[in-house]
């Protein structure tokens, strides 16, 4: 009777592990809101925008990061988002109200999963909301850096130079950690070139 039992739990696990997939599949289809208000086509998916933040974090050369925690936190910092969506400052909604619907998310969520993975996940989250951690700081300025490097490509893409320049307001003054800055940087100095060299619309 044991292994019937244990078997049965098992199972029980593997069915919550598959809905814990499956909700977070629903990230590959939840488009990022900023660039719909933005009319942008084929917007990217929050999953396509947290892998990339998971690469930066990756190849980040910062020996005083502890680069897995930071690899863990870029893919779990907009999880909720799977159940909620992506709420974007546009949204008006109030960050407390944000905070308290993705907390709710979050908590849904890791009930799928065993004990130790549901603490991990929802501390990891946490710890990123509240950035309480010198890798979720960092992990912040890889989401912003990972925007902006986004709303560059896809001014290429349209190629309209300096369209998405609020993307870039949003986040002047917000990047401390040195590779970031190099980074930004060369990106600024690449999009500059790139208005400069753009043809003048005639004016009206």
């Amino acid at each position: 009777m044991a292994s019937v039992s244990a078997a049965a739990v098992s199972g029980r696990g593997a069915g919550n592990l598959l809905q814990f997939l499956r909700l977070v599949g629903q990230l590959k289809r939840v488009p990022r809101t900023g660039w719909v208000y933005r009319n942008v086509e084929r917007p990217e998916s929050v999953s396509d925008h947290m892998y990339r933040m998971a690469v930066m974090a990756l190849v980040t050369k910062d020996k005083h990061l502890n680069k897995d925690r930071c690899v863990h936190l870029a893919l779990v910092h907009d999880m909720a988002e799977c159940i909620v969506g992506d709420i974007a400052p546009a949204d008006n909604i109030p960050k407390e109200e944000k905070h308290r619907r993705e907390e709710e998310a979050m908590k849904q969520l890791t009930q799928l999963l065993p004990e130790d993975l549901r603490k991990e996940l929802y501390e990891l989250w946490e710890e990123y909301e509240t950035q309480s951690s010198a890798e979720a700081k960092f992990v912040k300025q890889l989401d912003q850096c990972e925007m902006i490097l986004q709303a560059s490509e896809y001014e290429d893409l349209e190629n309209r130079p300096g369209r998405l320049q609020d993307f870039y307001d949003s986040t002047a003054g917000k990047f401390s950690h040195p590779e970031i800055v190099q980074l930004v940087s060369e990106l600024e100095a690449e999009r500059n070139a790139s208005i400069a060299a753009a043809p003048r619309e005639p004016s009206s």
